[in-house]
């Protein structure tokens, strides 16, 4: 994976990147594995806007991706490696044995013509997907279940991957890349290996445009706003932010505000929060 650069010939194209996907080897979905979706512009049921921020975009279909990998003992076959819009990491189109056809997250070092397979006792190697209880101490894996035949919820994005540390009873250590660590039933799946396209977040966008064609819009700063539309609007002239710190439209501490709820059943599960 490699970022090319362009030359400033205009304002726009200083500065401005975009991803070399060698690997990419197709560029047309395959049609079963499509599903249509409709925007909602960050509004609800009700036609308010509950998500700021949201609006416009390219058109595009969702892929349906596999987190299950609950075919247990059929071979596949790597067939595509597939950019996908939904999501920041590729996808790998998967033929198995019995004609089934599949989307899985595509990791890295996955090549077309691989095999790949699900099941308790598989190899420990690339793309395949085992229980996280069968997987030896010290490998990288991605995702993965945090309930048994969920589907994978965690470690799905570009370049994204967690280390086993070892085993306490029923459970798996995890280390997250946040830093946290923290235990994982040993029954959940999860895949060998690393999310690839890892050079996603070297991307600089350059422009406002490319913001716009992913379906994000505008931010527009509290301090050029109303008293009533945000905490640090108003004021003559140029303002500071004045309070406690800078707050959120709703008037909540914007910076080191711990917004997670108290789950007991997932805290003891934790066992090292995240490094700051």
């Amino acid at each position: 994976m490699a970022i090319k650069k362009y030359k400033s010939t205009t304002n726009g194209r200083r500065g401005m990147s975009t991803l070399v996907n060698e690997e990419i080897t197709t560029s047309t979905p395959t049609k079963s594995l499509l599903k249509s979706t409709s925007k909602s512009g960050g509004r609800n049921n009700q036609g308010k806007m509950t998500v700021r921020h949201i609006g416009g975009g390219a058109k595009r279909k969702y892929r349906v991706i596999d987190y299950k990998r609950n075919k247990f003992g059929v071979t596949g076959k790597v067939a595509t490696i597939e950019y996908d819009p939904n999501r920041t990491s590729n996808i790998a189109l998967i033929n198995y044995r019995d004609g089934e056809k599949r989307y899985i997250i595509a990791p890295k070092g996955l090549k077309v013509g691989m095999i790949i397979e699900a099941g308790e006792k598989v190899d420990i190697k690339v793309g395949n997907a085992l229980p996280l209880a069968n997987i030896p101490v010290g490998t990288v894996v991605h995702c993965i279940e945090l309930k048994p035949g969920k589907g994978a919820e965690i470690c799905r994005s570009a370049g994204s991957s967690a280390q086993i540390l070892g085993r306490e009873g029923k459970y798996v250590m995890l280390r997250l890349q946040s830093g946290e660590t923290r235990k994982v039933l040993g029954t959940c799946m999860a895949t060998i290996g690393s999310v690839g396209n890892e050079d996603y977040s070297l991307v600089n966008l350059g422009k406002a445009g490319r913001k716009r064609h992913m379906g994000i819009r505008p931010t527009n700063r509290g301090s050029v706003m109303n008293p009533n539309d945000h905490p640090h609007g108003g004021g003559e002239g140029r303002a500071p932010i004045g309070r406690k710190g800078p707050l959120t439209p709703w008037g909540k501490p914007a910076l080191g505000f711990k917004t997670r709820k108290n789950k007991k059943a997932s805290d003891k599960l934790i066992v090292s929060k995240k490094k700051k």
